[in-house]
Order: C-alpha cells, then sequence, then structure tokens
C-alpha cells in the first residue's frame, strides 16, 4: 500500500462566519437519514445573549490525531485511517458508552429504543467517509450513511455551509485558508475609515 502523502483530515468552523443557521445539522440528518435523537453534528452558541461575545460554532467529531474514544474503547471498535478520519465498526459496538465519556466534543451518540429505552450501539460523525462496510454497499449506506470521501466530495456539512464557515480537508489546506482569512480581516486598522491624507501621504 502507497504511503499517504497528505496532512490529516480536519474540520475546522469559523467563528466570525457562523450564522446559526443550522443548515449543515439539517443536511447531514437528511443526507444520512440518521434515526431520530441522533445528531453527529450540533450548532451551539457561546455566551448566548452578551452582546459583542456571542458567537456560534457548528461541532461534531473533530477526530482526533490521539483520539480518546478509541483509546477507552473496550472491544477497540475504532479505527483511524491513514487520512487522519477516526471511524468505529457497528458490528463490534457494544453499547457500554466509555467512548461518550471520553469524548470532549460529546460526539459519540447512542440510539434509545423500546418502552425502557435499551441503549443502541454507537452513531457518530463519520466525516462522510462510510464504514468498514464495502464501499458503496447497501449496509454502507445503512449503517454508516453516505461515502463521499470515496466520490472525491467533500461532507455534506461543509458543502451546503452558505457562509463557507465549516471548512474540512487536509489539515495544511484548512490552515491555510484560516491564516489568509486572518490576514485578509485587517487586525490593527482602525475602524474609522483613512483619508485621502492617511492613505496617499505622498499624493
Amino acid at each position: 500500500m502507497a504511503e499517504y502523502k497528505y496532512g490529516r483530515m480536519k474540520f475546522y468552523c469559523d467563528e466570525n462566519r457562523c450564522i446559526n443557521c443550522h443548515g449543515c445539522e439539517v443536511a447531514c440528518q437528511e443526507g444520512n437519514e440518521l434515526p431520530l435523537g441522533i445528531n453527529r453534528r450540533k450548532v451551539i452558541t457561546v455566551d448566548e445573549g452578551v452582546e459583542g461575545k456571542e458567537y456560534s460554532l457548528s461541532i461534531s467529531c473533530m477526530h482526533c490525531t490521539d483520539a480518546p474514544c478509541a483509546q477507552v474503547c473496550p472491544v477497540q471498535c475504532f479505527y483511524i485511517r491513514a487520512d487522519g478520519i477516526v471511524l468505529h465498526d457497528k458490528d463490534k459496538c457494544i453499547g457500554c458508552g466509555y467512548c461518550l465519556y471520553a469524548c470532549p466534543f460529546g460526539a459519540p451518540q447512542f440510539p434509545r429504543d423500546g418502552a425502557f429505552s435499551i441503549r443502541g450501539v454507537m452513531d457518530k460523525c463519520t466525516m462522510c467517509a462510510g464504514g468498514p462496510a464495502p464501499t458503496f454497499s447497501d449496509k454502507e449506506r445503512r449503517l454508516y450513511g453516505q461515502n463521499r470521501i470515496a466520490e472525491g466530495k467533500v461532507p455534506l456539512c461543509a458543502a451546503m455551509c452558505s457562509t463557507n464557515a465549516l471548512i474540512v480537508g487536509d489539515s495544511k489546506h484548512v490552515s491555510n485558508i484560516i491564516r489568509k482569512r486572518r490576514i485578509e480581516r485587517g487586525h490593527g486598522v482602525p475602524v474609522s475609515p483613512y483619508g485621502w491624507d492617511v492613505a496617499y501621504p505622498n499624493q
């Protein structure tokens, strides 16, 4: 197998662009036909109601480099692909919930079923990369949702983000986008517009 030569795949949500529309949530739920109560992606608002401090973020599994969920799983149902995407095998999962307690983002989701709300096997964001089932198979689609990565497409959530707040891809590429946005934002530039004498002192 050829060595993977790119950086790890990562999500990043630009809090300066997120408008709290929840479109990424809806796209993920509908596109992957998730059961009621399962939210692979959710939008949260930080400092809600505090003027000048409120902002929103889209949160899901962040596909950690050193994933704590994988470290605590007693049946080792998690595996990390060469590109850094953290996936899991639902056929191995026993629904113990250790991954939920270990995850700082609350990404693992457990469907509830029956009169006594019996917890099912864990579900989480796959970055639209499918799972261990054969690529494009009915089983993969049913258990893990779309495999857009294999199709050469970005995940649904990022594809539909109207403000491009949610970006995903090779970590180096994502870093370059964020760096460029920060530079173009104009930190340190006075809010009041320049006059001609300031902008063109030698003219």
